[in-house]
């Protein structure tokens, strides 16, 4: 990937994005290396990767919970659902579990506001859940 983009102007947002899908998040070692390839300052790399909030830099999980608390959801009990999932994973917003098996978010929006409240398990969209309904949801992902 490093060779593919070496001569290439306006390569960093790639090669930034080719190393966390392959990594799962942005290792300092990756984008140290990013910057020698590139021939970059390290803090421009590490400026550019931590202005984008679509780069991580802590390992996720393999399946990324997103929560919605946009209006609908929360009218519908989307509060309650993040709890419940916070409880139940035992982790922050934003945190991933010890076992690297889920990260869970909370979004402004999913998009979904008819199956209130909403969540997303990676690129699955659950809907009209409840509390009770999250634990045959997750079991579903290993």
């Amino acid at each position: 990937m490093l060779e593919k983009y070496r001569e290439e102007r306006g390569a960093l947002i790639p090669l930034l994005q080719g190393a966390q899908e392959i990594y799962g998040y942005l290792p300092g070692a990756a984008m140290e290396r990013i910057a020698r390839t590139l021939r970059l300052p390290a803090a421009q790399v590490y400026g550019v990767a931590t202005f984008y909030a679509q780069f991580h830099f802590t390992p996720r999980g393999r399946h990324v919970i997103r929560v919605c608390l946009g209006t609908a959801c929360h009218v519908r009990g989307g509060a309650r659902i993040f709890e419940a999932l916070r409880r139940q994973l035992g982790v922050e917003d934003g945190g991933t579990t010890a076992d690297l098996r889920y990260t869970l978010e909370s979004v402004a929006c999913i998009g979904a506001c008819g199956l209130a409240p909403v969540i997303m398990i990676d690129d699955d969209t659950h809907g009209r859940l409840t509390p009770e309904s999250l634990p045959g949801i997750l079991a579903r992902y290993e």
